[in-house]
């Protein structure tokens, strides 16, 4: 049943290219079908389509010659690629400063990329800030217009109406807007268009904060528009999102041809035992911390398949170093310290990367987001030690394969529940992290807050977007260990180790999340 949906599929592929085949092509293209996962089926009959293509072909009917030759070529261009790739050798790191910015244009309906032949300022203009939220609506704004609650003309959708035309509409309506409060103890929805005053009521999962963008029905009624029922704008599926908007680099990886994405894909799916290994508060000035993470480097050195990937997140001391602290030299002395414990362990000092982020009361010039990476001058002693280390901005992006892992070690769980402007509905469920989750998955934003609050550079806001959303999201918290799924995407906090003595062991190529602790 299988292959026949198998050939089914090959046949419909081929037809909408314009060609048609006899059955020996076709035996012959599944034959080449079957060297790759089935969900890159589609991928590499383009891919032998496009290299048909430039045969020149006198007819639109494939034969099994023909296509035998092309197939032998690529094969063979596949198997030469295909050398001895390890798991840490094929891990892409991505700095968040680094990050392509695209803007979203509503008369192309197309998202355009912005010159950074050179880096965008860290003190932007005023018209900075104003642009970082008109952009964050007008994601979220392209999304919902392709839902089918909304689009038109499908029949029995809804129409989401500017809350401008509010004052001249009567009826129930259907707004989006951004949740502000313009005056104290008064809350506003706001668009591009314009602002009202709303009276909310009954909410979904998430925290309702100031600045989370929502969807709301309801009617106007002595200048307050009642809610009846509101929620975050609803999810999009990672691949919809691919095929609507293709050809884009939003990660920040780069884009493989065809061949490349096919071959990584197949490394992908033998790769079931390629391990991260993540640890968030490791507090180097703490003698018992120093000890435990010893015991976790010699448990995995004595694995038969080492981690292909140690995570290590801030903090990276017990007390924050801001201007009070005066104890850097003795931290890089720390630093060095862990490096030699490191390379005391010679297969992971061999095998493995280490990848360094900066957590919130971590040495650097301010507080705000995204966060520059670790300054040298704390690690040059680890550098020295272990070369292979790498030390990356707060959030970043690593790439194994085909697979999108975001890391961000952030409060974020105590941070939303305090600023809430209502408590949090526990209709579907009341745990804290599902509700952080729900947020920032329909916000697509690491961190949807005030900037009062949680300052964000203004011209690097586009580097908190999740969008597509990825496979994965590594959420650093103080708070307590936690794993979710939602969308196809895989949540989860490590916890922290120098207070719980937790961490996690994840695969990525299969998703499978192992909450651990000693």
């Amino acid at each position: 049943m299988m292959r026949g949906c198998q050939r089914r599929k090959i046949v419909n592929k081929i037809k909408t290219r314009g060609y048609d085949l006899n059955s020996g092509a076709l035996d012959k293209i599944i034959l080449f079908a079957d060297h790759f996962p089935h969900d890159s089926l589609g991928e590499a009959i383009d891919l032998l389509l496009d290299n048909l293509q430039q045969e020149s072909l006198k007819s639109s009917i494939l034969h099994a010659e023909s296509v035998q030759g092309v197939i032998s070529r690529l094969l063979g261009a596949l198997d030469a690629a295909d050398e001895p790739t390890t798991a840490a050798s094929s891990l892409v790191f991505i700095d968040a400063f680094v990050v392509p910015k695209y803007r979203y244009d509503a008369v192309k309906k197309k998202f355009i990329i912005e010159d950074t032949s050179s880096p965008l300022p860290v003190h932007a203009e005023a018209s900075a800030k104003t642009e970082l939220y008109r952009e964050r609506f007008m994601l979220l704004w392209q999304k919902v217009s392709r839902s089918e609650y909304f689009s038109r003309p499908a029949f029995g959708s809804s129409e989401i109406s500017p809350i401008q035309s509010l004052l001249f509409q009567m009826g129930r309506k259907w707004v989006m807007g951004l949740i502000s409060q313009l005056e104290d103890g008064h809350i506003y929805l706001e668009d591009l268009s314009a602002s009202v005053e709303i009276d909310l009521s009954k909410i979904t999962t998430g925290f309702f904060t100031e600045n989370t963008i929502i969807l709301a029905e309801g009617e106007m009624h002595n200048g307050i528009f009642q809610v009846i029922t509101c929620g975050f704008p609803p999810l999009e599926d990672r691949n919809r999102t691919l095929r609507t908007h293709s050809g884009y680099d939003f990660f920040g990886a780069g884009m493989p041809p065809k061949e490349d994405m096919i071959r990584l894909a197949d490394l992908e799916r033998q790769a079931v035992n390629d391990t991260f290994v993540i640890l968030s508060d490791i507090w180097l000035d703490d003698e018992e911390v120093l000890r435990k993470l010893e015991t976790v480097l010699d448990g995995f050195e004595s694995v038969e398949i080492v981690p292909c990937l140690f995570v290590f997140m801030g903090n990276f001391c017990s007390r924050p170093c801001n201007l009070s602290f005066g104890s850097y030299s003795s931290l890089r002395q720390q630093f060095g310290k862990l490096g030699r414990m490191i390379g005391n362990h010679q297969r992971l000092k061999e095998n493995s990367r280490f990848l360094f982020i900066p957590g919130p009361d971590d040495a650097g010039p301010s507080t705000v987001l995204p966060r520059c990476r670790l300054p040298n001058y704390l690690t040059q002693e680890l550098r020295d030690v272990i070369p292979n280390a790498v030390f990356l901005s707060n959030p970043c992006r690593v790439k194994l394969y085909n697979q999108e892992i975001v890391f961000f070690r952030q409060d974020l769980v105590y941070k939303m529940r305090r600023l809430c402007l209502m408590t949090p509905s526990s209709e579907e469920t009341d745990d804290p992290f599902q509700h952080l989750v729900s947020t920032i998955t329909h916000q697509s934003h690491l961190c949807p807050l005030p900037l009062m609050l949680q300052p964000i550079i203004w011209n690097y806001d586009h580097c908190l977007r999740l969008y597509p959303t990825p496979h994965t999201i590594v959420l650093g918290d103080k708070s307590e260990q936690k794993v979710f799924k939602l969308g196809g995407t895989t949540f989860f906090n490590p916890g922290s180790f120098s207070t719980d003595r937790t961490f996690v062991a994840y695969r990525p190529c299969t998703q499978q999340v192992e909450l651990s602790a000693l």
